[in-house]
This record gives structure tokens, sequence and C-alpha cells, in this order.
């Protein structure tokens, strides 16, 4: 017999589980189902991302993560303390090198005002040294609410809320496609079929397969980008204190090449971006064909290369070429030596893509009969996740008349 439930989100990273919590916080006893295809929740996004908490300096005011990201960054920390799960203001320095990009610069502080962000301090030289002794720079901005966090941690406190509230997280539940019956939905998947009345997708890399499921197909596509990050030997994990970033590229929804401790205590320095070959492997060489010859065979892709393929090679080769992107790094803190760095982690980022060419800058939240999808959600999904879910929870209850 198939199983009945009035709601099923698809997708186990922190904004699926964010949303599942969020939804059973406003309606208690509804039958909900949670289903994620890997064997372990937080596999992807959730579990390969940098663990910041972002403060919401860069994000364009009124737009959705400027809101969510101030609004998740509160709720994620109260969420963590009722858990207990550590979390720390470590602080982040965003440095300019050159006076070609104190323009720039300032454009972030004037953004991180309008968004409301604690405790900002523009700072000359002098404090740059204070607060990192070892970085570069003759101006940056200050932001010492920004943090870092495990996001699995919190992903997994999130589905034990979930389970004490009657919901259900079922992993190794691939779903491989969704039929429309009588007054409601067959989600057909690994672990089984399950009817539905409604379905909330938080499907992040594969969020685009999973709108096509349902006939919301739509222009946009996800394009895998690949960042790798290297590790700070111990002996020289003294260089950097906190968070340490350069002037973004107004360009680019990428943050660029930075430096950032670790909850556990470990210092990375990265990520890059390039194309990934397969959207849920992390190594350079790995390929998926069905996935490479998606993104190729997609127009806006092809667009976004024409248009961007200097800073393309640039990327691909720092992504090769350890020389090339220490000496990247040494930009900002002069004394790090190629020896000092080891190969760290890496992680895919589900970017979506208009036909057009045009990258999505914000958060985007599809909708279709019965269903809603998140399309878009890259950094700061993370430290906006319980905002995220709120807001998606309360499109869910009005939308769909859940009871």
């Amino acid at each position: 017999m198939t199983a009945r439930y009035d709601l099923v989100v698809i997708g186990g990273g922190i904004v699926g589980l964010a949303t599942a919590y969020q939804v059973l916080s406003r309606r208690p006893g509804l039958k909900l189902l949670l289903l994620e295809k890997e064997r372990e929740i937080a596999s992807h996004q959730t579990g390969h991302n940098s663990g910041v908490l972002h403060a919401g300096l860069y994000y364009a005011a009124g737009s959705k993560k400027a809101r969510l990201c101030r609004e998740g960054k509160a709720a994620v920390e109260e969420f963590a303390g009722e858990h207990g799960i550590p979390y720390e203001h470590c602080g982040k320095l965003v440095v300019a090198l050159t006076e070609e990009e104190l323009p720039r610069l300032a454009a972030i502080r004037e953004r991180a005002l309008v968004n409301g962000v604690e405790g900002l301090e523009e700072v000359g030289p002098e404090r740059i040294r204070e607060i990192e002794p070892h970085a570069a720079g003759i101006r940056a901005i200050w932001s010492p609410k920004s943090g870092i966090i495990d996001y699995v941690r919190v992903a997994h406190a999130l589905a034990g809320e979930i389970r004490s509230r009657g919901g259900e997280v079922r992993t190794g539940a691939g779903v491989h496609a969704i039929v429309s019956g009588a007054g409601e939905r067959i989600v057909q998947s690994e672990a089984g079929d399950f009817a539905c009345r409604s379905i909330v997708a938080c499907a992040g890399l594969q969020s685009d397969r999973v709108a096509a499921m349902t006939g919301a197909e739509g222009d946009e596509r996800i394009v895998p980008f690949r960042g790798d990050y290297y590790r700070l030997k111990p002996h020289a994990g003294h260089l950097v204190r906190g968070l340490l970033y350069p002037v973004p590229d107004p360009r680019f929804p990428f943050l660029g090449v930075h430096f950032g401790r670790t909850i556990a205590g470990e210092v990375r320095a990265g990520p890059n971006a390039v194309i990934a070959f397969a959207r849920e492997r992390y190594g350079r060489f790995d390929v998926s064909l069905r996935d490479l010859s998606e993104t190729l065979g997609f127009a806006g892709f092809r667009r976004l290369i024409r248009r961007n393929w200097k800073t393309g090679l640039a990327e691909l080769w720092r992504d090769w070429s350890k020389g090339a992107f220490t000496a990247r790094l040494q930009r900002y803190v002069p004394e790090l030596k190629s020896k000092d760095l080891v190969f760290g982690p890496s992680g895919i980022r589900a970017q979506s893509v208009n036909a057009d060419g045009t990258l999505v800058e914000d958060f985007s939240i599809g909708e279709s009969p019965n269903v809603l999808h998140v399309r878009n959600a890259p950094s700061p999904a993370a430290t906006a996740s319980l905002a995220i879910g709120r807001e998606i929870s309360e499109m869910a209850i009005q939308r769909f008349g859940l009871n």
C-alpha cells in the first residue's frame, strides 16, 4: 500500500530540514515526510561549505538574501544555543589592497549599514594589524559579529526535532519521478512510493531536475561550480585569527579566495570557483557524462562562458597550480609559503543560471500546483536556513491549506 502524507519535503540538506522543522513548529500533528537520496543527511552543500555565519555584508538592500541572512543568523544562533552546538563570533575582515578597490569597499560598507549589520567598523592599516597581525591591506571593513559554526551538527539537530514532532526523515530515498493523481501526487523514490497532497522541493544541486518532474522546468538551470580549499598546516595556523576576505568582484556571486578559521580550529584558504564536471562528485578528475553534457548543452552556460572566459581560465589555472593559488593568497598574508599549505576539502555550489547567461543572484522560490520549488539557494543559505524555512513554511501553509 502507498503511504499517504500531508506534505513531502524533498531534500535533506539544511534548507529542507529547516523547512520541515518550521512547518511542524506551526502545524503540530501534520503528517510530514522528508526524503533524502543519500544515506546521510547534509551530504552535499551543507556538509561541504565553509561553516561561516554570515552577518549580511554583501547583499543588495531589499533582497531576500539581505533580509533572510540577518534573520536567519539570529535564528541559527538561538537554535544552536538551545541544542548545545558551539559557535563563535570570530569576526570578518574585508580587506582592500589597492586604491582601485576602495570604491567597492565603500559600496560594501553602505550595503552593510543598510542591512543592519551589527558593530560594523571601517579601519585603517594600524587597526587591520591589531585584528589580523599578518594581513596586508590599506583599508578594511571589520564585522565583529560574523562567525563560524558546524552546519552538519545543526542539520542533525533539526532532523532530531522533526522526528520528535512526529515527522519522518528517510534517507536512501532518491526521487526519480513525481506523478499527478486524483487530488494528490505520487512521489516515486528508491525507498518506495509516497502519496501526498503537497510537495516542497529543496533539492539543491538537483533542484532543476526535480522541478522538471512536476512540469515546472522553467528557463533556468543549475550550473555546478566546484571550489577547492587548502588547509594551513598547524605551524602556520597563527597567521590567521578569524575570517579574512578580499573585496569581492561585483560581477560574480563568489566572494573570492579567502581565509577562514573553522569551529574545529583549523584554518582553510579558498575556495576557487571552476565548472564542476559532476554535480555531486568532488574530485578534480570526477566526471558525470550526464551532468557535463547537460551543462555544455545549456545555452545559458555557453553565454555565461563567452562573457567570462578570461576569469574562468584564471580560476582553472589556480585550481591546477598550487604556486598560482599560493601567490593569490600571499597578496593578503605575505608571510604564507607554499610549504604551509596542504590540499583540503572541496565543495560544489548549486548556482542557478538564466537562459540568457546571467546568474540568478537572489534566493529564488518557484511555484506550481501544490508544489513549491527552491530554485536557487547558494550562500548564505546555510546562515539563512531557518529564516528561509520559515518563509517557505508560511507560503506552504497558505498555498496548500495545511491544517
